[in-house]
């Protein structure tokens, strides 16, 4: 399966070619702004590296969030462009999975806690493997009430991850921070295929509201 994949949703961007599993060509580079600008070159440099044409391609994938509301909205947009485009299927892969699918991979470990710093004293946290949760919102001291009670092994990723280490000595840390566009495709390749375009993962509401009725 030829599989494209890009993620904007946090504070990086990243486009991945692969096909059944192997990496064709790959592109990650640390970002706050800029993700609109940045992601369709990126795109183009890797079908390019890769040497597919689009038309080649049997999935496309993106990150669906927890992420910046216009960090979601770029990278939600734009594959749903080539969706439309290209007549293929879009699957969605949320970032903090894809995160802790990358850090299980490197510590090994069964159990891993994604947890990103959501700003204004919370977290974004989703586990995955033995103790699986959803993808939620909490404040710090929540999320680490939470993983204070899991007695195993587990792997940590995410902005949040050393702050959780120090008050959790026996969590493994990993190098991983930010979602990678190789690990949306990897997750991707396995879930079932959909007619339906994936929406973005709202975890919170908005800062902006529309103005009361008086």
């Amino acid at each position: 399966m030829k599989l494209l994949a890009v993620d904007t949703a946090l504070g990086a961007c990243s486009v991945a070619v692969l096909d059944d599993g192997i990496v064709l060509a790959h592109r990650f580079e640390p970002m706050e702004r800029g993700h609109a600008e940045r992601l369709a070159p990126m795109v183009q440099e890797v079908m390019t590296e890769a040497k597919l044409s689009f038309a080649a391609l049997d999935r496309l994938a993106v990150t669906t969030g927890p992420g910046t509301f216009t960090g979601q909205r770029v990278g939600l947009a734009f594959a749903r462009g080539l969706r439309i485009a290209l007549g293929k299927p879009l699957v969605g892969v949320t970032t903090l999975s894809a995160m802790a699918a990358q850090a299980m991979a490197e510590t090994g470990c069964k159990t891993t806690a994604a947890i990103h710093d959501a700003r204004r004293g919370e977290v974004y946290l989703e586990i995955t493997g033995e103790h699986a949760s959803a993808p939620e919102v909490l404040t710090f001291n929540d999320a680490l009430l939470r993983l204070t009670s899991i007695r195993d092994d587990f792997a940590l990723a995410g902005t949040a991850a050393p702050a959780v280490h120090m008050a959790v000595p026996h969590a493994r840390m990993s190098s991983v921070t930010q979602p990678d566009a190789v690990w949306v495709a990897k997750l991707a390749a396995h879930a079932p295929a959909t007619d339906v375009a994936p929406k973005p993962l709202y975890l919170r509401a908005p800062d902006a509201k529309l103005p009361a009725r008086r």
